[in-house]
């Protein structure tokens, strides 16, 4: 591996090379289809790539679970001289994570007292997630009134309900805290159904599925979009997770595309599960997940109904917004104090200056290559999977790509949040529920008065829009 220093380490002023923590999950990507694969042996902490392993995760931080390292063997806490209030992260997807959310922090604390094998720290763990590639996830809880269609329509869903808590749906008024009870009602019944009877359920369900999915049912187009691509989506999750009911998910969260480039925050206590691709993640520092389906590690089923917001419609999605005066700096900013990200694209035949930034950074090479400099001669060795610590006030950097390259040098950046006052990302409980109009709008007749004053856009199904929010 090529030498990725031409300075003196002793430096406190010096940008340093990082070596990260691989995690090898069972949903990773495997082999060299994996982008973390590919960073890990490009770092060195590999030394060649198994084509059966799952690459899962590659870790940027000071958590005590993936402590990075830098090229003497020097932990970065011991370089930082404490931890870093957030934890980076390149994550490859090749199936469905658990679905899971994140405690608040007086929640973490508890559930750290109580059981610290599970929950290992007593942090929060809001995140931020930035695609690098077309993205699948399900956010938030699907708006009650789509969630009622889809028990009307399904009635092995409607199986795994209690009669009480369908009720209290179909029955809910226009005040957001009886549509967050019933939600709530909801949930817990479908999470405590006995398990002989969501099983067999289940298996009902997929048959049907697979039936009117087949090229011999109706036409799709006789079915609304957002409804078909749920139940593609169970039948996906089906396939990956045999006999697990948490297959049933997108009936109750919104399932969404992400577009390369676009990004989503999850506060704590909101439900997700990332489905497929990858992306760049930037979270607390902190590796807490309450886990509820399609897993085979521990779930807390109760602690997950407990703690959630119960709010409706997804996160918003954003392309980021340019900063420090330049276009090239996108920066994707979250409504807590911990962290922020900036994607810095550097096109050939230009040169680009990094911030001086007030704070430890952290920054990885997510695409092309390039040449490095500042005012200590410093040259980096810009290749995608190359990670950097970059201390609080150093030298600005300046990247250039040469001309005759054939694409843009692409960094992704990471440290402690400086624009709270000005952030482009909110959680569902922050956005609220919207109702869209257009092609995934519900139908007029379950439409309530008071949603007429809501902005337009897509209801349901995909969005890939940069100012789209979920459902």
């Amino acid at each position: 591996m090529a030498s990725q220093t031409t300075y003196s380490t002793d430096s406190k002023s010096n940008i340093l090379p990082l070596r990260p923590v691989i995690k090898d999950y069972a949903w990773g990507i495997r082999g060299l289809d994996s982008r973390v694969a590919r960073f890990a042996l490009e770092s060195g902490v590999i030394d060649e790539v198994d084509p059966d392993e799952p690459y899962a995760e590659l870790w940027l931080g000071t958590h005590p679970s993936g402590p990075s390292t830098i090229r003497d063997g020097i932990t970065l806490e011991q370089t930082v001289g404490g931890h870093l209030p957030f934890l980076f992260k390149v994550l490859s997807a090749g199936k469905a994570l658990s679905i899971q959310a994140h405690p608040c922090k007086s929640l973490a604390r508890v559930l750290h007292r109580n059981d610290p094998t599970n929950y290992v720290d007593e942090n929060h763990k809001p995140e931020l997630a930035v695609a690098l590639t077309p993205f699948e996830a399900m956010c938030g809880f699907r708006r009650i009134e789509e969630i009622a269609i889809l028990i009307k329509k399904h009635p092995e869903f409607a199986a795994c309900i209690s009669n009480e808590a369908k009720l209290r749906v179909f029955l809910c008024s226009e005040d957001e805290k009886d549509k967050k009870e019933a939600l709530r009602g909801l949930f817990h019944s479908f999470m405590s159904c006995p398990a002989d009877i969501s099983t067999e359920q289940l298996k009902k369900l997929l048959k049907r599925l697979q039936k009117e999915q087949s090229c011999d049912h109706v036409h799709p187009h006789e079915e609304p979009p957002w409804e078909r691509k749920c139940a593609r989506a169970i039948l996906r999750l089906a396939q990956q997770f045999p006999g697990d009911t948490g297959a049933m998910a997108p009936f109750l969260l919104n399932y969404l595309l992400i577009a390369p480039g676009e990004s989503f925050y999850m506060a704590a206590n909101e439900p997700h599960a990332y489905v497929a691709g990858e992306i760049i993640e930037c979270m607390a520092c902190s590796d807490n997940v309450v886990r509820a389906g399609l897993t085979p590690k521990f779930k807390d089923v109760d602690n997950l109904v407990n703690m959630l917001t119960y709010s409706q419609g997804g996160p918003t999605i954003n392309a980021g917004t340019p900063a420090y005066g330049d276009d090239r700096i996108m920066r994707y900013t979250p409504p807590t104090g911990e962290f922020e990200v900036m994607v810095i694209t550097c096109n050939p035949g230009e040169d680009l200056t990094l911030p001086r930034l007030p704070v430890p950074a952290i920054f990885i090479v997510i695409e092309g290559s390039g040449n490095t400099d500042n005012d200590d001669g410093q040259r980096l060795v810009m290749r995608p999977g190359r990670s950097y610590f970059m201390p609080s006030n150093c030298p600005p950097l300046t990247i250039a790509v040469n001309s005759s390259k054939r694409g843009p040098l692409r960094i992704a950046l990471a440290h402690e949040n400086q624009h709270m006052d000005e952030p482009n990302l909110s959680s569902a409980s922050e956005t609220g529920p919207k109702m869209w109009s257009g092609e995934f709008a519900l139908p007029s007749e379950i439409r309530s008065p008071s949603s007429k004053m809501h902005s337009p856009g897509m209801m349901n199904g995909f969005s890939s829009t940069p100012t789209a929010s979920s459902q």
